[in-house]
């Protein structure tokens, strides 16, 4: 008897809704996209409760919460909107989009140029990376934890996991699910790993990954079966949107059965203005919900 699958997903840094709320939000959002494209899946994933479990980290991370009236109408917006129009691809694909890509990209290459094209907002993102990256206060090894308990008791039980992960929680899942390859702690085996506007292709980022300086596999993980990799067209923190050639060692090494990279259009808009980096835009995206059906199906 296959055990029940879990759906387990991870968000990205600033704060979050409270837990019940957020995952509440996030999991209509998956089950619009998927319903359009397969309803018995969908059905199937929300009449079991245990199917979907989010890692609820930022509350730790900041002390605070996000009021969900600030998104409520945005996400109600986005389930009823059946894909990208015309307006949200030219907005995507815009100059001024593009232009941004390539101030960003140029200031991953050269660090020092940071300071000289960096807004507030990406100084405030720089500030909360720099924190975890440097595990003040043990903070980045405590978000690691988070995941890592429930990602132990789900493979303990034989519940085949597909691991959603999206912007910075990409980077805390690649080094969660290393830590879990190489220490003394029960198995982990995720069959499906699903990464959504990932920075894992920057630079900085590759640089300072946990486990980066140790010898040969040692600094990868061994417990992904499949990689899928989604990043949204205009989506300025996965800069990289390609990462099967930055993490092709695992492939050649064996370490995983395949990396594979999908553009998408998100179009989800908060007050009107298109934000295609926003986890709501990602999961009712039909990109999503196909891999996610598919995988139900595959294991179920």
């Amino acid at each position: 008897m296959i055990e029940q699958p879990l759906i387990l997903y991870i968000p990205g840094l600033l704060p979050k809704p409270e837990a019940d709320i957020h995952r509440d939000a996030l999991l209509r959002c998956l089950l619009a996209g998927i319903r359009r494209l397969d309803p018995e899946v969908a059905d199937d994933i929300g009449s079991n409760p245990e199917s979907f479990d989010t890692v609820s980290w930022t509350y730790d991370f900041y002390g605070e919460y996000r009021d969900f009236a600030l998104d409520a109408a945005s996400v109600v917006d986005v389930i009823e909107q059946p894909g990208a129009i015309r307006l949200d691809i030219n907005e995507a694909t815009s100059t001024i989009r593009r232009l941004g890509r390539w101030l960003y990209t140029l200031g991953d290459m050269l660090p020092f140029l940071i300071p000289h094209v960096a807004n507030e907002r990406m100084e405030l993102h720089l500030r909360d990376l720099r924190r975890y990256c440097r595990n003040d206060n043990d903070i980045a090894e405590h978000t690691r934890q988070m995941l890592k308990i429930p990602l132990r008791a789900a493979s303990e039980a034989e519940r085949p996991i597909l691991l959603i992960a999206h912007s910075m929680g990409s980077v805390i899942a690649f080094e969660a699910l290393r830590q879990t390859s190489h220490d003394d702690g029960p198995v982990v085996a995720t069959d499906l790993f699903l990464t959504m506007g990932s920075p894992l292709g920057q630079r900085y980022i590759q640089k300072r990954l946990d486990g980066r300086d140790e010898p040969g596999i040692l600094q990868w993980p061994n417990n992904i079966r499949r990689w899928i990799n989604l990043a949204a067209v205009g989506d300025l923190t996965a800069i990289d949107p390609v990462l099967a050639d930055d993490f092709i060692d695992l492939e050649q090494q064996g370490l995983v059965e395949s990396i594979e990279d999908r553009p998408v259009f998100n179009y989800f808009r908060l007050n009107g203005h298109l934000n295609v980096h926003s986890e709501y835009g990602y999961l009712v995206n039909a990109e999503t919900a196909g891999i996610v059906a598919k995988w139900w199906r595959s294991v179920t």
